[in-house]
């Protein structure tokens, strides 16, 4: 028996294969959209993909659960609290999968989702490790704040916190010492808020330094629970309802977005992604188009800044780029949303250059726009006049941005400035300058 972890480090996203070798069957758990890894674990292993389990549907990924049970005839399990619109079958607690000396059982763990499961894998008598999906993280516990006003799914988040504070203690705390966690999420997700940098860990360094497994009050615990989560990206409704339905084959829907090769010339008719390097996108870019960098976390950005439905242009540098931003514009089920993939170097566009020296000698004469997080500025203001308005909530704010002087954005480190200044520029007048102080903010 063997347990195979994968990981798309964008996302923070883990997912698993467990091999049983003698029986030739591989069962995953919480699978990513792209099924060939784990169509090629199981070929490598001369096995055959059986089982499906889904702890969730999940809010910041899309799963290939439906594709890899078209693709293998595989089984699909999740809790029936899920109400799936997918063929499968009700994994709940008392529940199980037995493979001979192998058994994998469901116990319910609502809070971060009032439909969420953990998986204890028992092998040969012995459990030796639970899949906590969104439930048990390293270090932290998953949000209960993610089904607000998504339709039938709707839960209030201080309702699902109680959940959280029990199945912790009453499902999973029960559990051995040396149970290995397996979460499906890391450092890095917005699905929590204060996870380590660790893939996994066990139930017995989780009691001794996980925050959520501490003695406390029920109420205490709501309170640290509900406090200083991060912002809720605009797709995660959407891939929560996606997920519920099953979500096409990659493959048919990728070859379905034309691509196109136009030259600096080309005026869209809507927004553009562009996903080149930042220095590139201000040497020549398309009007009016957004530069969500492929090199960082795009899929969150790009959910975050386009809402679900918004067509769009996807451009790249490359064939081979272009195409890598399609798979990861699919990650997140946004692939529909693709009008046309541009391949181009540049457009008739340029950005304002910055100039560190002359800025900092006129600090006063720019507008400036500082792009992180609320709490990220609570923690460290760089200038005592900037205007806080974190990237999520850029394009709905517009109105608060004066436009008397030239305008200098920043975040802490240039991914998010660089996204930032090209909204504003695609949507501020044409006169008014706007430039991007990206990494130099070091600097101050």
């Amino acid at each position: 028996m063997k347990v195979k972890q994968f990981e798309d480090k964008p996302l923070s996203h883990y997912s698993y294969a467990i091999l049983h070798a003698e029986a030739a069957v591989v069962i995953l758990i919480d699978p990513a959209r792209n099924p060939q890894p784990y169509l090629d674990f199981a070929a490598a292993n001369y096995a055959k993909i059986t089982a499906i389990i889904e702890t969730h549907p999940h809010a910041d990924f899309v799963s290939s659960h439906l594709e890899l049970r078209l693709t293998t005839g595989a089984d699909i399990y999740c809790s029936a609290h899920a109400a799936a619109a997918y063929q499968h079958l009700p994994f709940d607690e008392g529940q199980s999968i037995d493979l001979t000396d192998m058994t994998l059982r469901a116990i319910n763990t609502p809070g971060h989702s009032p439909d969420s499961i953990s998986v204890v894998l028992n092998y040969k008598g012995n459990d030796l490790a639970v899949f906590t999906g969104d439930t048990l993280f390293i270090g932290d516990c998953g949000r209960p704040d993610l089904r607000e006003g998504n339709g039938n799914q709707q839960a209030l988040k201080k309702d699902l916190a109680v959940k959280m504070y029990h199945s912790l203690r009453n499902k999973l705390l029960p559990l051995v010492d040396n149970v290995i966690v397996y979460p499906a999420h890391g450092a890095g997700t917005l699905c929590g808020k204060d996870l380590r940098d660790a893939s996994q860990s066990t139930i017995g360094e989780e009691k001794q330094s996980n925050w959520s497994l501490q003695p406390m009050s029920e109420e205490d615990f709501i309170e640290t629970l509900l406090s200083d989560q991060p912002f809720i990206p605009q797709y995660f409704p959407y891939d929560v309802a996606l997920n519920l339905l099953g979500a096409p084959a990659l493959e048919k829907t990728l070859a379905a977005i034309n691509i196109i090769y136009p030259d600096a010339s080309f005026i869209p008719d809507e927004i553009t992604i562009d996903t080149r390097d930042a220095a590139l996108f201000k040497a020549g870019h398309l009007p009016g188009s957004f530069n969500i960098m492929l090199d960082g976390k795009f899929e969150t950005w790009l959910g975050a800044i386009i809402p679900p439905g918004d067509m769009f242009y996807l451009q790249a540098a490359t064939p081979e780029t272009l195409q890598e931003a399609m798979i990861r514009t699919a990650a997140i089920g946004y692939e529909p949303f693709i009008k046309a993939g541009l391949v181009m170097h540049a457009g008739s566009e340029k950005q304002t250059p910055f100039d560190v020296k002359y800025f900092r000698e006129h600090l006063q004469d720019y507008t400036i726009i500082d792009v992180r997080n609320t709490p990220e500025v609570e923690k460290k203001q760089i200038f005592s006049h900037a205007i806080n308005i974190p990237l999520p909530a850029l394009r709905f704010r517009l109105r608060e941005i004066p436009l008397d002087k030239p305008i200098a954005v920043h975040c802490a480190g240039g991914y998010r400035s660089a996204a930032a200044s090209s909204i504003l520029e695609a949507a501020l007048p044409d006169n008014l300058a706007i430039t991007d102080i990206g990494e130099h903010i070091s600097e101050f």
